[in-house]
């Protein structure tokens, strides 16, 4: 096992960028199409080969599932040359398939690398998120408190009014409580359908995105995405894994989780530097999605380093083969 030492992100990081580009690319031609399993099956295989061209010994710890489930980029596969250093990856190769398939804002490519056992090994469960940006003290929202008392609390901490709060909920059903709870403190609520690794990351540009605070249920593998990008640019996300069954259980006890109670912070689930990449497939707040011209085809790709705090915005343009 590599050293944390040995983690070369600065080498790393543009390699990470094309991974990233390369799946967007490849799910280019399926956006609108109404053909979720195509375009990430597209976006998979683009992302696996150019992995595969980095000089890493890298294991997935984040992917598209068990190896039975996922005939590629399946949770333990191992990518890269295997000449490298020693490290963890966790992808979505397509944040947002649904969205891919409609055409609707914020789908993306995503993928994270850190050191070999700093990414925690999220089972494919539910976790309970919540999410500020940063410039906050420890603790000034917690899992612990209800929906509104987070808001008031939150607003107390801004020093403005609870009617300037808005909360970034994913649209399920099983939200419906908490959103009629966080309306009746006077703050707006921003629903997205799919993509709750974006949703987060807008709470760490608020000025930018509106986006103050993230809540809601989402998939545990997808939290520690979103840690990750927050590693990066600053912030705070607390996760809870739920649990629905004792079939749950057992697969977090797979992946080595023994402690059903506990509360992570950003910084238990990714425990140490981390490089992070995002492209855009549709176009969204964050970065924006995939444009034709004549004969070219171009990407824009969000890198980030957590060692240095850098953020880069990367346009790529290429001609149309």
């Amino acid at each position: 096992m590599a050293e944390i030492s040995e983690f070369q992100d600065r080498l790393l990081s543009l390699g990470l960028a094309r991974v990233s580009e390369a799946a967007a690319l490849a799910s280019a031609n399926l956006v609108g199409r109404g053909d979720e399993k195509a375009a990430d099956q597209a976006a998979v295989n683009a992302m696996r080969d150019q992995l595969n061209l980095l000089d890493i010994a890298g294991v997935v710890v984040i992917g598209e599932g068990e190896r039975d489930e996922a005939p590629m980029l399946f949770i333990g596969e191992q990518v890269g040359t295997g000449n490298g250093p020693a490290v963890d990856i966790a992808l979505d190769p397509l944040e947002g398939t649904t969205l891919t398939a409609k055409d609707m804002p914020n789908a993306l490519t995503v993928i994270a690398m850190a050191p070999r056992g700093t990414l925690l090994h999220a089972p494919d469960v539910y976790m309970e998120k919540l999410a500020i940006g940063p410039g906050f003290r420890r603790g000034v929202v917690t899992l612990d408190m209800s929906p509104s008392e987070r808001v008031s609390a939150l607003a107390a901490s801004k020093g403005c009014s609870t009617k300037e709060i808005t909360v970034c909920v994913l649209e399920r059903p099983r939200h419906e409580a908490m959103i009629a709870e966080i309306r009746s403190t006077g703050a707006a609520i921003r629903l997205i359908t799919d993509g709750d690794v974006a949703g987060i990351m807008h709470c760490a540009e608020p000025a930018i995105t509106g986006i103050d605070m993230y809540m809601g249920s989402g998939g545990a593998p997808e939290g520690v995405l979103a840690a990750a990008a927050l590693k990066c640019m600053g912030g705070q996300i607390f996760g809870k894994l739920l649990f629905r069954n004792d079939e749950e259980r057992a697969r977090a006890r797979k992946a080595g989780i023994t402690n059903f109670d506990r509360v992570y912070t950003r910084d238990d689930l990714v425990t140490a530097d981390v490089i992070f990449a995002a492209t855009g497939v549709t176009d969204g707040s964050l970065v924006s999605g995939i444009k034709r011209e004549t004969g070219y085809i171009s990407t824009e790709t969000i890198l980030m380093r957590s060692k240095t705090g850098s953020i880069r915005r990367m346009l790529y343009r290429a001609p149309i083969r």
